[in-house]
């Protein structure tokens, strides 16, 4: 019987795993999402999960949830609706069925739903489902019980037992969309390699939750099957964009040639570049986890000075915290790669939601003209690209520079195809040459770049001192001198300015649109799917998205003016289409800001586009 099922070929599915903070949805969407991966399909990732250090079982603010976009082709957002909905207790029905398509399958452990669990989540009734109106297929299993027979031999005892529950709601989304468990066993028993016989529990459970959808059809006529469509050969991996960071600064140093230094303070989102890069010693790489943030920066400024890739790394409150650092390797004019992952604020905000309110902050929060290069990271994949730039930025011009992430594509994963190195352009540093020994002054120049000789100490003949006050010009000593200082400040402004970046790219009906949607950063995805849904119901729009906010693209203002109506998008109050605004003389563009700590609805955004387009 189960051999005559229907198996349906589809294009793209949505999958949500929700649960206890504790219940193990992160790792369950993970696994889910590296089986994908895996298989060449093309992925997109949302974990999203409490402030709470540990919220009290069963209450409605204590969920945690992981959602994943599977396609056929390129997916740019983990979807504004689910297809499938995991809800391992009753509060994760309560708070995450809003997230459920009409036609979505719905996944519950009605273990989960004795009366206690009911009343935690605040249901008048004993029946759920019907008190929530719930007309979608609904998959109800006595999971937590059928792990504990699963497990009965194994000596476990019952909390051990029960925190093997997700591998069942792996299994059984495993054979809904058949995919193959060798690659989920891969993935348990590197990720549980020091503790094997939990590695096998959790596999065992896996397969049980396969199993039992296979034995039953649980509640559904055919299973799923979405065929890659990926042309390009390579190895591909599921990888998050913290992660993909850390990975950009490894390949940058090795490309350079230097060693790589972090001197970071754990702050969340940012904190996993921590852990990763302090895997890496085999690599190079020195990680140092100092007493706070400011002391994290000068450690790294220190460490550039003598002659490493310097990183330092935080989220909004900690860039507050390192300014006065980072202005020091401003005056100093030494290469430093700031990582701001950005979070909900103001003060300590959101700590766990992401935003795009950092912007002006990077760009002006500091005293004095102190200007540094900003980027911003599109995606997950290109937060490798983006700290590969910006170190290279950071080497070759002598000037520190700031990286933008936010939560969401720091903690979001994506299919990544591991990329050859030697595809990448070279990272040239601008040593001091032998033959300017005798006559090197620290702030001497390269006259087409601006950009000021470096002496790593120890190198015979060009020892020199570097400090916070203003330096002459000329001689590097101390100066208080205005017309000195003046000049100096133009200096380190047209360092900045010469930078050479990439033109901004218009992609969509760029020749005749009716309507230009910018953004920045992390809403890449979003926007681009925005821009899609429009386009299919026939009407004329492009998209610029701009990755190089300082200097920006010399085609900036060009593009800005070529159409009739502009709306930039972002999730803060409106600080790029301020920051441009002030860039390009005359330019006014609508705005559309939410600042919810959640991505944007790819739904909303269309909507709100189009009334645009109509006024």
């Amino acid at each position: 019987m189960a051999n005559d099922m229907m198996v349906k070929e589809l294009e793209q599915v949505v999958v949500r795993f929700s649960g206890d903070s504790g219940d193990g949805m992160q790792l369950a969407g993970n696994i889910f999402s590296t089986v994908s991966a895996t298989v060449g399909n093309d992925i997109s990732t949302f974990p999203d999960y409490p402030a709470d250090i540990r919220a009290p079982q069963g209450s409605l603010t204590g969920v945690s949830g992981f959602q994943v976009h599977v396609g056929a082709d390129k997916v740019y957002t983990p979807g504004d609706q689910c297809d499938v909905l995991v809800a391992m207790n009753a509060a994760a029905l309560k708070t995450q069925y809003k997230f459920a398509k009409p036609t979505a399958c719905i996944i519950i452990d009605t273990d989960a739903f004795q009366k206690s669990d009911l009343e935690k989540a605040a249901f008048k009734t004993d029946n759920p489902i019907e008190e929530m109106g719930i007309r979608q297929d609904v998959i109800a299993a006595p999971i937590s019980q059928m792990v504990k027979d699963c497990l009965a031999d194994t000596g476990m005892d019952n909390k051990s037992m029960m925190k093997c529950r997700n591998m069942f709601a792996v299994g059984l989304v495993c054979w809904l969309f058949n995919r193959d468990l060798k690659i989920a066993e891969d993935f348990i028993r590197e990720k549980f390699a020091k503790k094997p016989q939990i590695a096998e529990a959790n596999i065992r459970v896996i397969h049980s939750g396969y199993d039992y959808g296979h034995n039953t059809h649980s509640s559904v006529s055919h299973t799923y099957r979405i065929e890659s469509k990926a042309t390009v050969p390579g190895r591909y991996m599921d990888i998050t964009g913290n992660k993909a960071t850390a990975y950009g600064f490894i390949a940058a140093a090795e490309k350079a040639g230097l060693s790589l230094y972090l001197g970071s303070y754990p702050i969340t989102p940012a904190t996993d570049v921590l852990h990763e890069l302090s895997k890496h010693k085999s690599l190079g790489v020195k990680t140092v986890q100092c007493e706070d943030e400011i002391s994290g920066c000068a450690s790294a400024v220190g460490a550039s000075f003598a002659g490493a890739l310097a990183v330092t790394s935080t989220s909004g409150p900690g860039i507050c915290l390192k300014s006065e650092a980072m202005n020091l390797a401003v005056i100093m004019e030494l290469p430093l790669v700031v990582l701001d992952v950005q979070r909900g604020g103001p003060a300590t905000g959101l700590p766990t939601k992401s935003e795009q309110t950092d912007l002006l902050q990077v760009l002006f929060g500091r005293n004095g003209e102190s200007p540094m290069p900003v980027l911003a990271a599109t995606s997950p994949t290109d937060c490798f690209e983006a700290a590969y730039e910006a170190s290279k930025i950071a080497l070759e011009h002598m000037t520190p520079v700031v990286l933008l992430t936010d939560a969401f594509v720091a903690n979001g994963s994506a299919a990544w195809k591991l990329p050859d190195l030697k595809e990448y352009p070279a990272i040239c540093p601008p040593y001091v040459r032998p033959e300017m020994k005798g006559e090197w002054t620290p702030y001497q120049r390269n006259p087409e770049t601006g950009v000021r000789y470096w002496a790593v100490p120890g190198t015979e003949g060009f020892a020199h001192i570097l400090g916070g006050l203003e330096k002459d010009d000329k001689t590097g000593a101390i100066s208080t001198d205005p017309e000195n200082h003046d000049l100096m400040t133009h200096l380190r402004q047209e360092k900045i300015d010469k930078i050479a970046v990439p033109d901004v790219e218009v992609l969509g009906d760029r020749d005749d649109a009716d309507l230009l949607i910018v953004g920045f950063g992390g809403t890449y995805g979003h926007l681009h799917a925005a821009m899609d849904e429009l386009r299919s119901a026939g009407k004329k729009v492009a998209l610029a998205h701009f990755k190089y906010i300082n200097p920006l693209p010399k085609n900036t203002a060009e593009v800005m003016k070529r159409y009739k109506k502009v709306v930039v998008a972002e999730q803060n109050m409106g600080q790029f289409a301020g920051y441009l605004r002030m860039k390009v003389d005359g330019f006014v563009p609508y705005q559309f800001n939410q600042v919810k700590g959640q991505p944007f609805l790819v739904n909303e955004l269309a909507e709100a586009f189009s009334k645009l387009m109509d006024k």
